[in-house]
């Protein structure tokens, strides 16, 4: 089972593109998707843009990471 968090394209550099996935920038590879523009969501697994989502797709899967996210600290929080 693979896990792929959604992040919005910032700028394309050939094959690869920064992205920004819940405020973090990083370098991800573009060439699944080599017809991604920048402002469109793709969804990243092991440093890879695998497909395209719209928006609406993308932000409810960020509101899910979210919660786990804040599900996870208020555990840390608790011990």
């Amino acid at each position: 089972m693979c896990v792929g968090v959604p992040a919005q394209i910032v700028e394309i550099d050939g094959y690869a593109a920064i992205v920004d996935c819940m405020g973090t920038r990083m370098k991800v590879g573009i060439i699944f998707v080599p017809e991604v523009k920048p402002g469109e969501f793709v969804i990243v697994h092991a440093g890879q843009a695998m497909s395209i989502i719209d928006r609406q797709a993308a932000e409810e899967s960020l509101e899910e990471w979210r919660r786990i996210v804040d599900a996870r600290d208020a555990a840390d929080a608790s011990l």
